[in-house]
């Protein structure tokens, strides 16, 4: 990871909390000497300390290292607001209902952005009994595959995992208007409204 806390994160973070130096202090057991080094770049809180420094500060850590604070503004719990990160070195896909602080194999991820569905991702539907037959026309290398599709409306969020070597189709319930979102390894996050 290369980021560490800064006193500029302690101090905004303290401060937004209204609580004073010695305050912090006591909830961490460190003396409102140490806080105050912290926060004016004369040295750094021990890693031991991170965990109870997030703590009194109502942050999580990686909230604290990273310096952005996660606030969950979400209140009509719309799924179309969802945000999907992708572990570049595992493949790991994570949702995420509103904003998060998403880390996996020490990379902190950025949300991704979908673009539109272009040719080479030609996608199609057709009606099966109570269901919609999703099939993506893409090879299915282990070099260069689809990773996932997902059917997104404002209350249900879908998504089914795909594999190199097997076929890029799937089944969704389509309820309501929304977004299906196709996932390629190489070319990233793609959307159709359907």
């Amino acid at each position: 990871m290369d980021n560490y806390v800064t006193g500029m994160t302690i101090k905004a973070l303290r401060e937004g909390k209204n609580m004073t130096q010695a305050e912090l202090a006591e909830k961490i057991d460190v003396s409102p000497k140490t806080v105050s080094k912290w926060e004016t770049a004369k040295g750094l809180p021990d890693i031991s300390l991170l965990d109870s420094l997030a703590a009194a500060l109502d942050v999580s850590v990686m909230e604290l290292l990273s310096g952005n604070t996660v606030m969950n503004r979400n209140v009509s719990g719309n799924l179309m607001r969802s945000k999907i990160y992708v572990c570049p070195v595992c493949g790991n896909v994570m949702h995420t209902m509103g904003e998060a602080v998403i880390s996996c194999c020490g990379v902190t991820l950025p949300p991704l952005e979908a673009e539109e569905v272009d040719g080479a991702h030609e996608v199609r539907i057709e009606k099966v009994e109570d269901e919609q037959f999703v099939t993506v026309n893409h090879e299915m290398t282990k070099q260069h595959y689809i990773s996932f599709l997902a059917y997104v409306t404002g209350d249900k969020f879908q998504m089914v995992k795909l594999y190199p070597e097997g076929n890029a189709e799937c089944r969704f319930r389509f309820r309501g208007r929304g977004f299906l979102y196709v996932y390629c390894n190489r070319h990233g996050l793609m959307k159709m409204k359907v």
